[in-house]
C-alpha cells in the first residue's frame, strides 16, 4: 500500500501556558512533523528576554538555499515591545519553508503579542498548568493509556499521592510502571513499587489525621519530614482533607458521579470522604478548619518552629475528630 504523505506543521505556532512538560511536548511535536517532511530541517532557538527585534529578523530571515527551519521563541511574554512589534510584522510576512514557534505563558503581559498571532492564523496548542486534583489524576490516566496500559482510579489516586504534583515525574511513573507491569497498573503494582513515598506524602498524612490515627499521624509526619517534604504541602493536604470532609459532610447521600460535578471533585474522592464524614460532627470540623487556617499562615512564616507548628496541627485536628 502507497505511503501516507507527511503532513508539515502549520507555518505559524502559538503554545499558550508554561507547564514544562507539556510544552517541551508541543515543540517536540512540532520539530517531529516538521522532520517526518524533511529529516535535515534546521532548528533555532531562542528566549523572549533580551531578544532584540535584529535578532528576530536575522533567525527567520531567508537563507540562500532556502533551507527549511523552524525557529523556536519561549518566553515570548517576556519580549520587549520593539521586538514584539517585529514578530507581529513578521506574521504579514512570512518566509517560506520556516515554522515560527511561539510560547507565551498566557496573561496580561504581552497579551497583544498572543492575541495578534492568534488573528494571523496561528495554530495554538494549550499548555497551561495543571494545578487541580482532579486534573492530575486525569493527565496520569491519560499517561498510562498512551503507553498502553490499563489502571483503575484506585490506582490513579495511589499513584498521584505517593510521586506528588510534578507532572515529569507523573508522567514517568507512570511509563515505568506500565513497562514493569506489563500494561495492568492497579493499586498493589503502585504500592509495590512506590512503597514508603506514598506513605511520607502529605495526602497520607492528611488520611491519618482525618481517620483519627494521631500516633501514625505524627509517625509519618516525623518520617516526611525528615526525607524532605515540604512543610506548606504537609499543611496544604492536612486543610484539602478538612475542606474534602467538610463538603461532603454539607450534601444530601447521592451517586458520587451526580455529586463531581456539584463539589469540583473527582467521584472517588467522593466516595472516600463519605466514609471518613461519618466519624466527624459539623463542632469537629469547624475546629479542624480554624487548626488547618492557623498553621497555614505558621509555615509560611508566622511560626519559629515550623515542624513543631505541623506536630500541633496533627494533634488538634485529630482531636478536632472527637468533639460531638
Amino acid at each position: 500500500m502507497p505511503t501516507a504523505t507527511p503532513t508539515p506543521p502549520p507555518p505559524l505556532v502559538l503554545v499558550t501556558g508554561d507547564e514544562g512538560l507539556l510544552v517541551d511536548r508541543a515543540v517536540s511535536r512540532t520539530m517531529a512533523a516538521a522532520r517526518a517532511v524533511d529529516p535535515e530541517v534546521e532548528r533555532r532557538d531562542a528566549t523572549g528576554a533580551g531578544l532584540s527585534p535584529a535578532e528576530f529578523a536575522d533567525l527567520v530571515a531567508p537563507s540562500l538555499f532556502a533551507e527549511p527551519r523552524v525557529v523556536i521563541v519561549r518566553g515570548a511574554h517576556e519580549v520587549s515591545k520593539e521586538t514584539a512589534a517585529e514578530l507581529l510584522r513578521y506574521t504579514t510576512d512570512q518566509v517560506d519553508g520556516v515554522v515560527l514557534l511561539v510560547q507565551h505563558a498566557g496573561g496580561a503581559r504581552n497579551k497583544p503579542l498572543a492575541d495578534g498571532l492568534r488573528k494571523a492564523g496561528a495554530a495554538v496548542l494549550t499548555c497551561e498548568k495543571v494545578t487541580r486534583p482532579a486534573e492530575r489524576i486525569d493527565f496520569v490516566r491519560n499517561e498510562i493509556r498512551s503507553a498502553g496500559g490499563t489502571t483503575s482510579p484506585d490506582a490513579v489516586a495511589a499513584l498521584v499521592d505517593a510521586v506528588g504534583s510534578d507532572l515529569r515525574e507523573l508522567a514517568a511513573a507512570a511509563g515505568q510502571l506500565v513497562a514493569d507491569t506489563g500494561g495492568m497498573v492497579d493499586e498493589a503494582a503502585v504500592r509495590r513499587y512506590h512503597h514508603g513515598r506514598a506513605e511520607v506524602s502529605g495526602f497520607a498524612i492528611a488520611d491519618l489525621v482525618m481517620a483519627g490515627d494521631i500516633p501514625a499521624a505524627l509517625e509519618a509526619l516525623r518520617w516526611a519530614l525528615d526525607v524532605g517534604v515540604a512543610h506548606v504541602l504537609i499543611a496544604d493536604a492536612l486543610a484539602d482533607g478538612v475542606r474534602t470532609v467538610a463538603k461532603v459532610a454539607g450534601v444530601r447521600s447521592g451517586n458520587s458521579y451526580q455529586l463531581a460535578g456539584q463539589l469540583g471533585m473527582p467521584p472517588w474522592k467522593i466516595d472516600k470522604a463519605k466514609g471518613v464524614a461519618r466519624g466527624w460532627s459539623e463542632a469537629g470540623l469547624a475546629a479542624g478548619t480554624a487548626a488547618v487556617a492557623v498553621v497555614n499562615a505558621e509555615v509560611k512564616g508566622a511560626a519559629a518552629d515550623p515542624d513543631y507548628a505541623l506536630e500541633k496541627a496533627v494533634i488538634a485536628v485529630g482531636r478536632a475528630r472527637r468533639l460531638s
